[in-house]
């Protein structure tokens, strides 16, 4: 039996779910299965994943009906996946080939229940990486997640798959930061997500998915919010001005509108100067970048931060 089961909702994913298969592929472990769940796309990805299926049997393709991901990744994970550990992936990000192996040595530690590890952020390919997130040295809490959350996207998470079944997986009706409601439920719940400080998610920056809304993100924030102060926490100002400094950061790195990242950084710096720039390298370059963006072309820009 596999011993990890990786569930990857795809939609309108042709042009990049081949390399997010094959760098599962190349894994340094073979006991995986994969299961794509296709989600009523309007392009190729039903036809690109039932050829993958078609030349690896631990590749198995799922179609749902435009429920979005996190019915797609529930169906996959509760109803479909075998194995005792469920690892998310997008359809359009790239995993390290250790990275399962790495999760396996972490996992045998059975006090784990959640782990994850670093990502690098790319737009057109992971040899332009410049930007890694960080990942703390002791487990996660509620606190840290209503700041900047350490895990960054659901590619670069695993869970024990009975836990993931208690909790009922994903709320649903969230389109917007349902992954950092999920994280708050789980480890409000007493599970404990640690950080693995090792290289495992190339994650793709896209200009239009839905985690490039920064102003619908930073209005769903409000349900994770509420998740967390069903556990008795509330974000700190520290902790707004830290989120606005990443929404902030995300602004610049997307290529969104002249203002967009400044408005995020002035918010920041209104609620708590000193939530902004508790991390000074990070909030200072992130507000002196604000504010050049104000003024330098497009294409500098980009060339700047889009990376």
């Amino acid at each position: 039996m596999a011993q990890f089961s990786v569930v990857i909702p795809c939609y309108n994913a042709a042009n990049t779910i081949v390399e997010t298969l094959e760098s599962i592929r190349a894994q340094s472990i073979t006991d995986w299965e994969v299961i794509c769940v296709e989600d009523g796309s309007q392009d190729m990805t039903d036809e690109v994943v039932a050829v993958a299926a078609l030349s690896d049997p631990r590749i198995k393709l799922v179609r749902n009906t435009r429920k979005g991901p996190s019915a797609a990744r529930n169906l996959g994970a509760i109803q479909f996946a075998t194995a005792p550990i469920i690892a998310f992936c997008d359809a359009d990000d790239i995993w390290s080939p250790t990275k399962l192996a790495e999760l396996r040595i972490f996992f045998d530690d059975q006090t784990v229940d959640a782990a994850f590890g670093q990502i690098a952020f790319f737009k057109a390919t992971p040899l332009d990486t410049t930007v890694f997130s960080t990942v703390p040295s002791c487990d996660v809490t509620i606190p840290m997640l209503l700041g900047e959350n350490p895990v960054c996207t659901m590619s670069n998470v695993a869970v024990r798959r009975d836990i993931f079944v208690q909790m009922q997986g994903f709320n649903e009706q969230l389109v917007h930061n349902e992954d950092l409601e999920w994280l708050i439920r789980l480890v409000g719940q007493g599970a404990r997500l640690v950080g693995l400080d090792t290289l495992q998610v190339w994650y793709r920056a896209s200009a239009t998915g839905l985690s490039a809304d920064l102003p619908a993100m930073a209005a769903a924030r409000q349900n994770a919010v509420q998740a967390a102060a069903h556990f008795g926490f509330k974000p700190t100002a520290a902790a707004n001005a830290i989120h606005n400094r990443y929404l902030a950061r995300r602004a610049l790195r997307l290529g969104q509108g002249r203002a967009v990242a400044l408005r995020f950084a002035a918010a920041g710096i209104a609620q708590s100067p000193r939530g902004f720039f508790n991390a000074p390298l990070r909030g200072g370059l992130t507000l002196i970048g604000a504010v050049a963006r104000l003024f330098m072309p497009a294409s500098m820009s980009h060339a700047l931060f889009s990376r």
